[in-house]
């Protein structure tokens, strides 16, 4: 059996964070976890007396989060796992949305992340070893009308987890950005937001998405509890890969996006070469 690890996860109060943090105080593991109000850390840590350490934290503050990785490393211990969990959904027709929410998105959905990153590479360098996991989406690889502010966040977190992989390989730092597809968390209800509709001309086009993501919220098919164990399993790897897809949906969509790029690339294949020389 692996020995105890220490976890740093963001956003442990609900969805994969809670789940995530569930399943690793069951496995034994060490896990501190931030949430954004006192009642909700307090509730944290009665999971594991002693072994779950519930911090405050808004991961849009950089100099807050390397408080938090100092005061992790120096009190509580050598930090193994970051899982970047903390983030929400943002849903608009882009026209329809604002260039403040997609600073906000971004704020919250990269540049949190990044910064956490930045905050535990020194330590696990120094100690030749780590695991970093990057929670993006299958919305990282393949798109919906709606979503292209949210997309685009996790098209970037997924970019920035593969190059962060090749550049501390060599330091036995592992990377993996775990997409999920669709699962029974609270991404499309109170965690998601939305803008107001405005134009009448993409009301045949959005309406019925929108509506449909209502509806589906809570009755997805991907378990929260299933995924957290699945990621634990990638922990436990020897030999993680640097993306993991989490849900059939995931998988079929993810494939048919692959199977459409190879489409355009063959029959555009002749332009694409033409500009050489």
């Amino acid at each position: 059996m692996p020995s105890p690890r220490l976890f740093l996860i963001t956003g442990v109060s609900s969805g994969f964070g809670r789940a995530l943090a569930e399943q690793a105080l069951l496995a034994g593991h060490r896990v501190v976890g931030t949430v954004r109000t006192e009642q909700v850390r307090q509730d944290f840590e009665t999971l594991a007396p002693g072994r779950a350490f519930g911090r405050l934290l808004d991961v849009s503050d950089a100099s807050a989060i390397d408080t938090l990785v100092t005061h992790i490393e120096t009190d509580i211990g050598a930090l193994d796992v970051l899982v970047n969990n903390a983030g929400y959904g943002h849903e608009g027709i882009l026209e329809e949305s604002t260039l403040a929410d997609l600073r906000q998105q971004f704020e919250v959905n990269v540049f949190g992340p990044a910064a956490l990153i930045k905050a535990v590479l020194p330590h696990m360098r120094a100690r030749r070893r780590g695991h970093i996991l990057n929670i993006t989406s299958m919305g990282g690889f393949i798109t919906l009308p709606g979503i292209a502010w949210y997309c685009g966040s996790k098209f970037a977190l997924e970019g920035i987890s593969e190059v962060l992989g090749k550049e501390v390989a060599a330091f036995g730092i592992h990377v993996t950005a775990v997409a999920p597809g669709s699962f029974r968390t609270d991404w499309a209800g109170r965690s998601m937001v939305r803008s107001p509709r405005a134009i009448g001309d993409y009301d045949a086009l959005f309406d019925p998405i929108r509506s449909a993501r209502e509806a589906k919220s809570g009755q997805q098919l991907g378990s929260p509890a299933k995924a957290a164990q699945a990621m634990l399993q990638l922990i436990d790897s020897e030999a993680p890969p640097a993306h993991l897809l989490l849900g059939s949906d995931a998988v079929q969509r993810v494939r048919g996006k692959l199977q459409e790029l190879s489409d355009g690339i063959e029959q555009w294949e002749a332009v694409s070469r033409s500009t050489d020389g």
